[in-house]
């Protein structure tokens, strides 16, 4: 009995000392809506569970009322209603809003019970919110900036007044006192040019996947050009059919299958049938992601296009499968700091298909050669780009004493 009592003092000490109470706001939640900002919050919120903090996650309904989350140690709280968040490829405003009054709204009333309130910056007002109610219960701010856009691409997502608007408010955003993270070099050094004081941890990985290096796997025949993705304008899928047109020339035989959906499908289906790639080029929506998986595996190259990217997954699955990637060059593409040229993929210099279809030949005559270098490329980086070690630094950064639990006896209801 001595001995237990012991143990339980023990433990009681290290949870005062450590357990922090955390408050994840993201208005998604996997697997009831899935991409990479979902994964993350997931993933982050579990992790910090293991590491024994308190987790509450603010988020919209997504569910059924029948069949709530159940996520072992998470306290799931709805702050909206369902809402549909896109209107062709872009976020709608109205959502965001209606999230962002609601987590006002509950941090007014329960800021109290938490020591840090990490959100996600885009599309900022849970940010603002967390900012507007944090002079009154002083709680810290921890900001995951997927994305730091350009004065530039402001302009071209929202026009001229609602992009002048836009870089504003995220100016604002950026000078607000907080723990930022970012996912990339180029993001990390606009946030700073915005006005981030302190600086910004540079987390590298977000890959989930097996880290063990590829085993070699010959491209299938004929060769295929290989997309996966949300089919909206940045992502610009169109030119991946075009590339596949003017690479034929020089490569006899070459194929395409484009995975997903959104609302430039039928555009994408349009281009096809213009240039007669009917029997050539497949686009069959969503599929399985084993059916996706097992087509990239064989893939001769997968192909990005995107004009903005914020970190660039594609990139690192494909290497994750020995199979080079093609991105194409633009300030607001992240996913270019992924590729290391001639080694796991190379970087279109223009957004054309003639551009990316030279890079696809390129992939096409170095062979086996490519792809050894990418299935060693990715041994070479599987840690930094792992998902477990990003969600083990931000866990680290709770632990430390800046973090640990300022109120002790607070109630947490």
């Amino acid at each position: 009995m001595p001995q237990e009592r012991l143990t339980a003092q023990a433990v009681a000490l290290r949870e005062d000392a450590c357990a922090v109470r955390i408050c994840l706001v993201y208005d998604c939640l996997y697997p009831w809506t899935v991409g990479g900002g979902e994964r993350w919050y997931r993933g982050l919120a579990e992790q910090l569970v293991a590491e024994g903090h308190e987790v509450t996650y603010l988020t919209l309904t997504q569910w059924d009322a029948d069949a709530p989350p159940d996520i072992a140690g998470v306290d799931v709280v709805p702050v909206g209603p369902r809402l549909e968040l896109y209107d062709n490829g872009n976020r709608k405003i109205g959502p965001p809003l209606r999230f962002g009054v609601g987590v006002l709204l509950h941090l007014l009333r329960h800021g109290r019970r938490y020591d840090v309130v990490h959100t996600s910056s885009f599309p900022y007002f849970s940010l603002l919110a967390a900012e507007a109610a944090r002079p009154l219960h002083r709680y810290g701010v921890s900001v995951d900036w997927f994305e730091v856009w350009s004065r530039a691409y402001w302009r071209s997502y929202l026009g001229a007044l609602g992009g002048r608007v836009g870089w504003t408010i995220q100016r604002l955003c950026a000078v607000m006192p907080q723990r930022a993270y970012v996912f990339s070099r180029r993001y990390a050094e606009r946030l700073e040019a915005l006005g981030l004081r302190g600086g910004a941890t540079h987390l590298t990985g977000m890959y989930g996947g097996p880290l063990e290096a590829p085993a070699a796997t010959p491209p299938v025949e004929p060769p295929t050009v290989v997309y996966a993705g949300r089919m909206i304008p940045e992502k610009r899928v169109p030119l991946v059919v075009d590339a596949i047109a003017a690479a034929r020339e020089r490569v006899p035989g070459l194929r395409g299958r484009i995975f997903g959906a959104g609302p430039e499908h039928e555009l994408v289906r349009a281009r096809i049938a213009e240039l007669g790639l009917e029997d050539v080029v497949d686009a069959p929506g969503f599929v399985d992601a084993a059916e996706v998986d097992a087509a990239m595996r064989s893939a001769l190259c997968v192909v990005q296009p995107s004009s903005r990217e914020g970190y660039g997954m594609v990139v690192v699955e494909a290497s994750a499968h020995g199979v080079p990637a093609i991105v194409v060059a633009g300030e607001d593409n992240a996913a270019v700091e992924l590729v290391d040229p001639g080694r796991n993929g190379y970087v279109a210099a223009e957004a054309t298909g003639a551009s990316i279809a030279a890079e696809v030949v390129r992939c096409h005559e170095d062979g086996e050669a490519l792809r050894a270098s990418t299935r060693a490329w990715f041994g070479e980086h599987a840690d930094r780009l792992s998902l477990a070690g990003s969600l083990r630094t931000v866990a680290a950064a709770y632990a430390t004493p800046s973090r640990r639990r300022r109120r002790r006896g607070a109630t947490r209801t």
